[in-house]
């Protein structure tokens, strides 16, 4: 099967449809799909259920797909750093599915393990817990959390091989590991495709088997946080 796509517009075209539930890798800024985020926003696709981490920043990332009212539902654990995120939640535009980290980063890692569903302690006696499964294991109460199972996930990775075996780059790991195997269709952007063979099987850090369709692209990489300090004198 032939993986490779020549741009981002290509490599989603057949797969986006109004209503869809999309698992997107990425924490903050680093590590996010920016190729696959502005090719759904080209693309124009409706009421989108879309399970992040966080939603980006304003007019960048998946904030891009907040402006346009493209999102119907956020399942993430973070909205601190994007202020549209922010107003529509607050002012009732926007569904948010508040997910705890650790939660969210499982429930991905379930759905793409076929596993339906998780007891955690995380959240029990919170506004999370609520409208939840409860039971008791060895004497401490846990909450019944689904897993995710996402229509589409979309991902970026620092290397690939044509099979589409990934290599992240250091904590731009994040939840793009989880998100790739959480969707029905996985599509990954890459900085590098590398000939077949050349990776260390060791140092792969995702099998091609979960991902479907690949590109390589030139990336921004804004840098959410810029924090300096002054240089230092002798």
């Amino acid at each position: 099967m032939k993986k490779i796509h020549p741009d981002a517009d290509s490599a989603l075209s057949g797969l986006l449809f109004d209503g869809m539930t999309i698992a997107a890798g990425g924490f903050g800024l680093c590590g996010i799909p920016e190729l696959l985020i502005a090719a759904i926003h080209r693309a124009g696709t409706q009421a989108l259920t879309i399970a992040s981490n966080n939603a980006g920043v304003d007019g960048f990332g998946l904030g891009i797909l907040l402006e346009s009212r493209q999102v119907k539902r956020m399942i993430s654990s973070y909205v601190g750093e994007n202020a549209e995120f922010m107003r529509q939640y607050l002012s009732g535009e926007l569904e948010l599915e508040f997910t705890p980290q650790g939660t969210l980063a499982e429930r991905m890692r379930a759905g793409g393990a076929g596993i339906p569903g998780f007891y955690t302690r995380t959240g029990v006696g919170t506004v999370i817990a609520e409208g939840k499964e409860h039971k008791d294991f060895d004497g401490r109460t846990h909450i019944l959390e689904r897993s995710i199972v996402a229509d589409l996930s979309i991902v970026k990775a620092w290397r690939a091989d044509p099979s589409g075996n990934l290599v992240f780059r250091k904590t731009a790991r994040n939840f793009n590991p989880s998100a790739a195997t959480c969707g029905k269709v996985c599509v990954a952007e890459v900085e590098e495709i590398v000939p077949l063979g050349s990776l260390d099987p060791d140092h792969i850090h995702l099998p091609g088997i979960y991902v479907h369709r690949l590109i390589q692209g030139q990336h921004e990489k804004r840098i959410e946080q810029r924090t300096t300090r002054k240089k230092e004198t002798v």
